[in-house]
């Protein structure tokens, strides 16, 4: 099945660079992200829209708008509208037009762009109307019953809308979706957030696999690079490390949510054996895969 890839923009955030980068000395990380007057750096919140013969798939929804205006200005959320439905827009796909919406986890800044934005005394509805949504058990019950040390990671609003919506799927066994089909399959992930899907999508130029936070975007293809938000770190870059080296042998790719200039790359060895990013490409625009 021949299916075309676009990175779709969603709205963007800054947050703080220590945070992002976990463990690694400001000294290192500035070589990669330039930090601005509040040590925060410039993060994107992209999906990915795989468009198929008879159906458009969105991986993830990015922030969104739903934040109210001191949250939005917390969080470092820098626009008010809903840019992922304007994006959508522009690629001339209605959000009436998506078939399926995946979610790799549930925190906001990957799950938010399902609600309306805000406006003042009015109830967030779900967007998507036509599509069916989809999660894994484990981060679904992440996020029924999170810990203190993500609970504000999480939009209970969010759960009730999905759970009431009657058209979500929750993936039991990690690996497929009844919804999408053989031809997908997933790599579970527990180093940042219990449960978290991510989705290889097959092609005929290799895999291309959705990598959600367990690589936000090229500086983290280093596997030693963590973020201070992750759960485990140590799991975390066993199992970056275990991806990487399945892709690199299949040729296959990543696809980066939140980095701010590249939306996707191959993968490569350097000298000293250390998998790193190959041809980066700064958007996807109907890339026949």
């Amino acid at each position: 099945m021949e299916r075309r890839l676009y990175s779709v923009r969603g709205n963007s955030q800054r947050l703080d660079g220590g945070a992002m980068f976990g463990n690694a000395p400001r000294a290192l990380w500035e070589r990669w992200a330039t930090p601005d007057e509040h040590h925060r750096i410039e993060l994107a919140c992209r999906a990915l829209l795989v468009r198929e013969p008879e159906r458009w798939i969105l991986m993830e929804t990015g922030i969104g708008a739903f934040f109210e205006p001191s949250l939005r200005e917390r969080f470092g959320v820098q626009e008010a509208t809903h840019v992922l439905l304007e994006s959508l827009q522009a690629l001339g796909v209605a959000e009436t037009d998506i078939d399926v919406v995946v979610l790799s986890h549930l925190h906001f800044d990957h799950a938010g762009g399902l609600l309306s934005a805000w406006q003042a005394d009015t109830a967030p509805q779900l967007h998507f109307p036509n599509a069916r949504y989809i999660v894994g058990r484990e981060a679904w019950e992440r996020a029924q019953r999170p810990h203190a040390r993500d609970r504000a990671s999480f939009i209970p609003a969010l759960q009730e809308l999905l759970a009431a919506s009657g058209r979500l799927e929750i993936v039991e066994d990690g690996a497929t979706s009844e919804v999408l089909g053989p031809g997908y399959r997933f790599w579970l992930s527990h180093g940042h957030t219990p449960g978290m899907l991510l989705t290889e999508v097959p092609g005929q130029r290799g895999p291309i696999v959705f990598a959600g936070d367990l690589v936000p975007g090229l500086p983290w293809v280093r596997q030693a690079i963590t973020m201070g938000y992750d759960r485990y770190p140590e799991l975390l870059i066993d199992e970056k490390g275990k991806l990487l080296g399945n892709l690199l042998e299949r040729g296959g790719a990543l696809f980066y949510t939140h980095d701010p200039g590249c939306a996707a790359s191959g993968l490569a060895q350097d000298e000293r054996g250390r998998v790193i990013p190959h041809e980066p490409l700064e958007e996807l625009a109907g890339l026949t895969w």
